[in-house]
């Protein structure tokens, strides 16, 4: 990965528990997100408009590219534990950017590096959900680089 030097480059991170799609694209838009990046391993939703398909073209429809990253998702059998705080379930997702996701985390932060990116996922709280240890991994190897969590 190339060094990084602008120290102007965010990290939108975002989540869609309690809000309406309208809610949060007003929320993208307002932070200037190019594209959003859905971390979920499956991109389903019973909430209305979260699903891959009617998420993307809504989004589209605001300027929004999606991008969905199946690898960068959290493993099913790794949620409960995660929401629980277990160190151990951190870890274990920590050593999956590591192993099988390790090339698209790479072009994730490479895209951050160009444009306004936000990484999307069910829980509202940064640090429930595994997009912390994303971003907290972004930061460790880019010290310039910045997280909003919206």
């Amino acid at each position: 990965m190339a060094p990084f030097t602008d120290h102007n480059a965010t990290i939108v991170s975002v989540g869609y528990q309690g809000r309406t799609l309208d809610e949060m694209i007003e929320l993208l838009v307002g932070h200037e997100v190019e594209t959003l990046v859905d971390v979920r391993l499956t991109p389903i939703s019973r909430k209305r408009g979260f699903s891959k398909t009617a998420l993307s073209e809504a989004l589209q429809s605001a300027g929004i590219e999606y991008v969905h990253e199946p690898a960068l998702g959290n493993p099913k059998d790794n949620r409960d534990d995660f929401r629980k705080g277990l160190a151990s379930a951190r870890e274990r997702y920590r050593h999956s950017l590591d192993n099988g996701a390790a090339a698209t985390y790479e072009a994730t932060i490479e895209r951050v590096l160009s444009e306004r990116v936000a990484l999307l996922c069910f829980e509202r709280e940064h640090h429930e959900c595994h997009r912390s240890c994303i971003t907290d991994r972004a930061i460790s190897e880019h010290p310039g680089m910045s997280v909003l969590e919206v």
